[in-house]
């Protein structure tokens, strides 16, 4: 399967409100693996920034003077991703301001889900994170993605992270017979307990153990989401009192 992952840079939060695309970036995958083909370009946006927009990415009006607008570009953007399944974080946003661009230009060009499937990691994510806050930043955090060099927000760049996160949130469900996230977590799973007689006996963990068990299942938490270990719930045992 082709994928394209994707991320565009605006001049606000709002294409309602004349907001415009100013930046698109896309890397390709096919079969979960990075092709190497991507598509990015920077867009005059033929008009101001919000307040706190450029903040956000560093481009500014006179940057982008210069470069070409959406409408010399959208054919051959088109051509890169029709046909492919888009992946995006929040979607509805991208989606949205893409859509509006292709408004501008005529009815002819359609809408992008017309062209291409969509994917939203920001929803997986949500799915298998609930009650968590899943933006890339802190996805890249939990799956154990770099993104130390990060320090604006550019459509190329966050797309390339975004595809090793993708990668990393739906990694291990097919190679391990599951087809959803939450198929694994809907095997049955027997519990058995068991009587005794007088109190269980302590155990004493080392601190060093701990730290290196922790470390295991963070590990295995990054190529699969989440482990075995997560489906039960470890009660901590209060200290005796000496004697």
């Amino acid at each position: 399967m082709r994928q394209i992952v994707l991320d565009t840079e605006t001049t606000g939060l709002s294409w309602e409100k004349g907001n415009r695309v100013v930046e698109i970036g896309c890397v390709e995958l096919f079969e979960r693996r990075p092709t190497g083909r991507t598509f990015h370009c920077y867009l005059n946006p033929e008009c101001e920034f919000e307040p706190g927009a450029q903040e956000v990415t560093g481009l500014t009006r006179e940057f982008l003077a210069d470069k070409p607008k959406f409408a010399e570009i959208a054919e051959e953007f088109l051509a890169f991703i029709d046909g492919a399944e888009l992946v995006i974080h929040n979607a509805a946003f991208d989606v949205g301001f893409l859509d509006s661009e292709l408004s501008r230009l005529g009815a002819q060009f359609g809408r992008i889900r017309e062209r291409a499937g969509v994917e939203d990691s920001l929803e997986l994510a949500r799915q298998r994170y609930p009650g968590q806050r899943n933006s890339l930043d802190a996805l890249c955090k939990r799956l154990g993605v770099d993104n130390s060099h990060r320090q604006l927000h550019g459509a190329l760049l966050d797309a390339q992270l975004l595809a090793e996160a993708y990668l990393a949130l739906t990694a291990g469900q097919s190679e391990i017979g599951f087809d959803s996230p939450s198929a694994a977590m809907s095997q049955t799973v027997v519990e058995r307990r068991f009587e005794t007689a007088g109190p269980r006996p302590r155990v004493h963990v080392e601190e060093a153990d701990i730290v290196a068990h922790e470390a295991r299942l963070a590990k295995i938490r990054s190529k699969g989401g989440r482990c075995v270990w997560d489906l039960f719930e470890i009660e901590p045992v209060a200290e005796l009192a000496p004697a």
